[in-house]
């Protein structure tokens, strides 16, 4: 049996529109994100979820209830949130994106590095390994979750991972999948 994994990113944030990396602080959606996060339920509405995860932090949360509220559990999760940049939480993003890529093993100032995230998406998965064998479930979160699911189940290394996250080939989708063996 198998886990099927359905990846959502959160809407827009009040931060994004500002170029803010958030990391843990906790915003909340911008009108465009309320918009893209009631959108995304037309465009899905052919898939079944089991069950619904989230990052604890308000734009996912208010994400994945405006998309799936009514039609699956949500459960809030904080093992899948957003990198923990520390000092450098809620700072610009021209100053946090540079520096992200290369705190693959070196934590930010008071913060976390992204094989930390990984180690908590690696736990996550055990989780629904042994919970939800043979389900579809919906996860909604952000960029460092996302990158780590890429490192562990697609077997790429962080390097192509970042170089090929959708952020920098403009190719959102709704939706990525998943397989959890």
């Amino acid at each position: 049996m198998s886990v099927k994994i359905t990846y959502f990113v959160h809407g827009t944030t009040i931060d994004n529109e500002k170029e803010i990396s958030s990391g843990w602080s906790d915003v909340g959606l911008s009108e465009l994100g309320i918009k893209q996060s009631i959108e995304l339920k037309d465009l899905i509405k052919d898939k079944r979820f089991d069950i619904v995860f989230c990052s604890d932090l308000k734009r996912a949360v208010d994400s994945a209830k405006f998309t799936f509220e009514g039609i699956a559990p949500i459960i809030p999760d904080e093992r899948l949130r957003e990198c923990n940049y520390g000092k450098y939480n809620g700072q610009p993003s021209a100053v946090v994106e540079p520096m992200q890529e290369k705190m693959i093993t070196e934590k930010f100032p008071e913060g976390e590095s992204y094989e930390d995230v990984k180690a908590r998406i690696a736990n996550f998965l055990n989780f629904l390994k042994q919970n939800y064998d043979g389900k579809s479930v919906a996860v909604v979160a952000h960029k460092a979750p996302q990158l780590a699911l890429d490192v562990l189940l697609k077997g790429k290394t962080w390097e192509e991972a970042w170089a090929e996250d959708w952020r920098k080939t403009k190719a959102w989708q709704p939706g990525w999948g998943y397989i959890l063996e």
